[in-house]
């Protein structure tokens, strides 16, 4: 199972991240803290999470689901999967809300290459600045660079780019128009970042490290991994063989089993849904 794009809420408690359990990509949340994924979104199409409202009542995701072509706009899909809305933008591959959420800043199009470096052809990604009350666009200035990875932090756009070398962090004021370097990278491509209170942290040679907006300075991220446990994930199995112990619910709607797994016999428990004539796992 592949996952992916994974984006904290606001306030810390949940993650939502692109998931591919049951042959489909779709978004889920999950405990920050570890636990089953929920699944939010069940078009047959990918369905991409980009990040979350500023309320933390919904999530941003790019899919392509209603464009007439092969490209993705951008949507925002409640916790229960019941409303999803698309924001008012032809198209949009990549992009965070602003704080205040009349904003978004993202990339119009998809990046021609991941790992091509210093790619200057018709692809190049920019990144735009949308006011979602009429759908006017402001620019970041660029040379047909490779800008992309746009974060919200303060009164400024922050966004990795290929411009001056490899790639790194800027900085965009749109008060003053300008855009500055954040720090200095004589090392390899930046490949990932995200924001956080007064931070940024980024994805550098397979390692993290968080950049302090006040002191300018960078240092390496612990990490530590609280599993999906998708042992314990709903899901459906063939168990026409190897059932046994058999119990039924009181109430006659579910039916419970042991079924040995793999050459070391692993017991597995399944619930057997009989209005459905198949096993959820």
């Amino acid at each position: 199972m592949e996952k992916g794009g994974p984006a904290l809420s606001p306030d810390g408690s949940q993650i939502a991240f692109t998931g591919e359990y049951d042959g489909n990509v779709d978004a889920f949340v999950i405990p920050a803290e570890g636990g089953v994924p929920r699944r939010l979104t069940w078009h047959p199409g990918a369905d991409v999470v980009l990040g979350w409202t500023p309320d933390g009542k919904a999530v941003l995701i790019t899919s392509g689901r209603t464009a007439f072509s092969r490209f993705n706009e951008l949507f925002t899909v409640g916790l229960e999967g019941e409303s999803v809305e698309k924001l008012p933008l032809p198209q949009g591959n990549e992009g965070p809300l602003s704080p205040d959420g009349r904003r978004i800043a993202y990339v119009p199009h998809a990046r021609a290459f991941y790992a091509w470096k210093r790619y200057r052809g018709g692809r190049t990604t920019p990144v735009w600045i949308a006011d979602l009350a009429d759908s006017r666009i402001e620019k970041i200035p660029r040379d047909n660079s490779n800008d992309f990875n746009p974060i919200w932090l303060g009164d400024k756009v922050y966004f990795l780019s290929d411009r001056n070398g490899p790639v790194i962090l800027f900085a965009y004021d749109p008060k003053s128009k300008t855009v500055s370097r954040a720090f200095e990278n004589r090392g390899l491509d930046l490949k990932s970042a995200s924001a956080g209170p007064g931070a940024i942290v980024y994805e550098q040679i397979g390692g993290l490290f968080l950049y302090d907006l006040k002191s300018g300075k960078t240092r390496p991220v612990p990490i530590s991994v609280s599993g999906d446990i998708p042992e314990v994930h709903e899901r459906y199995e063939n168990v026409g063989n190897g059932l046994a112990n058999a119990g039924l619910l009181p109430n006659g709607v579910r039916a419970v089993f042991f079924k040995a797994k793999g050459a070391a016999q692993t017991i597995h428990l399944i619930y057997l849904q009989l209005s459905r004539k198949s096993a959820l796992v």
